[in-house]
């Protein structure tokens, strides 16, 4: 199955990187787990598959087995999708039928100011453990006799994981292109693992999400680099609930994203369910409401290369 000719072109990070000037944030610990990721996680994507295979009495005794080893490993939400075309980025193909989607949540403690330090080294610590989860679910999957595929949460996928969650039930999507979770709130990862093993898939969920996002305007109003926009985008296309898209101004978020610790602003700013995802239950002393260092914003970039849509948000304002 290729990807649609509509579906977005995966990110090109060197390019935009390039367009801003380089690289220029240096977090030893955010290094030291990109290099683990890289080193010792990827070496791990494949493996032998059990040539003996393990039947299910049907499709949705699989999808339970699978989810609850996937809980069992760490992960805090699980859904299954079905592919589609519009789930695979532009020029990429693959061969599975299914998306087991995977969530793991971050620690709030360390949003309390953002960007920051710790946002930045706790966004790659989840990478790192979300991966962990995937890369086991996955063999697990082998060792019932069914192929698959690692899609790590960071790195070169093949699908959109956003898609496929909002399909899978996540949640819906906020103002500000994050997955909102009715528990988790947006503070949280994904990774993905695919395969044609026969099993039942889950739905899309109407929680009530979208409607509270048109209301609340808290990671537009907290945005540093002014990227978020106060309108749906009739040109973005609509969601798998039918709404309209809100599309962030990537050429305006990027370039503060790439000096500012990665930023993350737009996630815990967020208000959602009053705050009740935000907090911690582990004995840390934590505020519902970080502080956000609001650093003046570098000029907008566009780089020309191929990339998704977006609206050039208040180019012009002041």
């Amino acid at each position: 199955m290729k990807g649609s000719e509509t579906s977005a072109p995966a990110f090109s990070w060197d390019d935009w990187y390039q367009s801003v000037g380089g690289r220029t944030i240096s977090i030893a610990e955010v290094d030291n787990i990109l290099y683990q990721i890289k080193e010792y996680q990827y070496p791990k994507f494949k493996g032998e598959v059990n040539p003996q295979q393990t039947f299910f009495q049907n499709a949705a005794a699989a999808s339970e087995a699978i989810k609850q080893k996937a809980f069992a490993l760490g992960a805090d939400e699980v859904g299954v999708a079905e592919i589609e075309p519009s789930d695979i980025y532009k020029g990429r193909e693959i061969k599975e039928k299914y998306a087991i989607v995977v969530g793991q949540k971050m620690l709030w403690r360390n949003f309390q100011q953002v960007p920051s330090h710790n946002s930045a080294v706790e966004c790659l610590r989840i990478y790192f453990s979300l991966g962990e989860v995937v890369i086991q679910l996955a063999d697990y999957i082998r060792s019932l006799g069914y192929a698959c595929t690692v899609e790590h949460p960071i790195g070169d996928s093949d699908v959109l994981h956003i898609p496929l969650a909002l399909k899978a039930g996540f949640g819906e999507l906020g103002r500000h292109g994050s997955i909102i979770h009715p528990k988790m709130g947006p503070l949280f990862r994904l990774g993905s693992v695919i395969t044609d093993m026969p099993l039942a898939i889950d739905h899309p969920i109407d929680a009530g999400i979208a409607a509270f996002c048109d209301n609340c305007k808290a990671c537009r109003i907290y945005c540093p680099a002014n990227a978020i926009p106060d309108e749906r985008s009739v040109e973005a296309g609509k969601d798998h609930l039918g709404n309209y898209r809100y599309k962030v101004d990537t050429g305006k978020c990027f370039p503060y994203f790439a000096k500012h610790n990665y930023c993350s602003a737009c996630l815990p700013v967020c208000v959602y369910h009053h705050k009740e995802w935000a907090k911690d239950f582990d004995g840390y002393k934590t505020k519902l409401f970080p502080v956000v260092d609001m650093q003046e914003a570098p000029q907008p970039t566009d780089p020309d290369v191929p990339k998704h849509w977006y609206p050039k948000i208040k180019r012009d304002a002041v």
